[in-house]
């Protein structure tokens, strides 16, 4: 057989093999790779190219950051990864507003590939935590839109927004020193939260615009990708091409949602009073804003656009193999019948809205794809409480294989130090009680208590925060 006839059968095993690999996203990745884009001409097919898997989120407030969280949930359980969580006195998030730090993960969840759940940024003790070739994504929102949805969201928690006369968004903004108190509780929801959850400082004077390009650069050096919520899919392109993820990474459906009744129209004026308060987040999201931009050009346009396109088409398939081959429709609180899937309301003046799955999903749907619709619209709170349960099991299954002197605080070697077993699925009950020995004064038969299982102990026992206020 001639070398060229060699070389044609070659090729044509080679694309078989490939078809029958990817499935559904090889005409999706070529329709893709025709356009010419960039990334994709040096890797036609994403999945040739392993994924990049260990992640830390920064989960900003009132920024898609929760769709962005069940998304990276979603991810961590397909891949069989590990989802660092917060110790049971930190409710669901890492006791925020204080600065995190490692003790606040629960020791069931080392070592960790992802990271998710709400924080104040704190990179010297995420880089001690996280792998080092982690890369950091944050996302970002308009400081006008953001502020509004703050202020009615957390209107019954904040002081600074309960003092103002009829709940009145005009009222503070004419006068905002005359309510605001930077050192009182839950004060960061109500100035500069985007610059607070970063790490900054949420009161430095605005006239110090050195300080604001600082942080600005500081920010850049420590995130390969700042997303941006008004942008939320083209920023997924992004986020895919720099993880070399597929599309099923990316699908998602949007979570904690208000209903335009929750939600104030801004009168004219507003938004440049919100930004002149909010001047450092300004300041953060009109730099970040147009380097999304300038990444979107770099990939290419028609690129962008048409994987946009081609994200929004999967994503309506399917949802609508979920709701029963119709688009969901939102539901509030108490018109959703599983309990498992009702969100978190703030107060009696909002209300978010979640989904409810047709009560016949499990007809003709296999155990694990009813798993994934349920987690798809599951809310934060619930499907913390099922990753922690999960990964608990799996802490407890793999303690058979460690020796007792392999227990050591959290370092580097931590990480190579714990087996990986293959992610429990549970088609029971969704959220169980808690696991013996992963909560406040639980006996625990794990592994002896290591010098950062003690600290964690400590904390376990303090009086725990209440949490509902910060739901993002």
């Amino acid at each position: 057989m001639s070398q060229k006839k060699i070389f044609l059968v070659f090729i044509a095993i080679s694309t078989v093999s490939l078809l029958l690999h990817h499935g559904g996203h090889l005409s999706w990745t070529m329709e893709a790779f025709h356009l010419g884009c960039p990334a994709l001409r040096s890797h036609p097919a994403p999945g040739l190219k392993p994924k990049h898997t260990n992640v830390a989120f920064l989960k900003t407030h009132k920024t898609a950051s929760s769709t962005m969280q069940n998304l990276l949930f979603r991810f961590a359980e397909r891949n069989n990864l590990t989802v660092a969580l917060p110790v049971q006195a930190c409710g669901h998030q890492f006791c925020y507003p204080r600065s995190f730090t490692s003790h606040f993960v629960h020791s069931h969840t080392l070592p960790p590939n992802i990271i998710t759940s709400h924080m104040r940024f704190n990179k010297v003790e995420l880089q001690r935590l996280m792998p080092n070739d982690t890369v950091y994504i944050t996302i970002l929102r308009e400081p006008s839109s953001m502020f509004e949805s703050l202020f009615s969201y957390y209107n019954q928690y904040c002081q600074s927004f309960k003092r103002v006369p009829n709940g009145s968004l005009e009222a503070f903004l004419e006068e905002p020193w005359r309510f605001y108190q930077p050192d009182e509780k839950d004060s960061m929801y109500a100035r500069n939260t985007l610059t607070f959850d970063l790490g900054g400082d949420k009161d430095h004077p605005a006239t110090d615009i050195t300080y604001a390009q600082a942080f600005v650069e500081e920010v850049e050096r420590v995130f390969s990708l700042v997303m941006i919520a008004e942008y939320f899919d083209e920023s997924l392109v992004l986020l895919r091409h720099l993880l070399s993820w597929d599309l099923d990474d990316i699908l998602y459906v949007k979570l904690n949602m208000r209903t335009a009744n929750s939600k104030q129209n801004l009168t004219p004026g507003l938004p440049a009073k919100i930004r002149a308060w909010n001047s450092l987040d300004a300041h953060l999201y009109d730099h970040f804003n147009a380097s999304l931009w300038r990444k979107l050009a770099a990939l290419g346009p028609a690129c962008v656009a048409r994987e946009v396109r081609l994200l929004r088409q999967a994503q309506e398939r399917l949802m609508r193999s979920c709701f029963g081959g119709r688009l969901p429709l939102l539901r509030s609180a108490t018109q959703i019948k599983n309990k498992d899937l009702r969100p978190w309301q703030p107060s009696g003046k909002v209300d978010i809205v979640g989904y409810d799955l047709p009560v016949n999903l499990s007809h003709g749907f296999s155990s694990l794809a009813q798993q994934l619709c349920l987690k798809l619209v599951m809310p934060e709170v619930q499907y913390t409480r099922v990753l922690l349960h999960s990964q608990s099991l799996r802490y407890r299954r793999g303690y058979q294989f460690w020796a007792p002197q392999q227990s050591r605080p959290i370092h580097r070697h931590i990480r190579t130090a714990v087996p990986r077993h293959p992610q429990v699925h549970h088609s029971h009950s969704l959220l169980p009680a808690p696991v013996p020995g992963s909560g406040t004064g639980s006996t625990s038969t794990s592994r002896p208590a290591t010098g950062t299982q003690v600290k964690t102990t400590r904390l376990e026992a303090k009086s725990s925060q209440t949490q509902a206020a910060q739901t993002a």
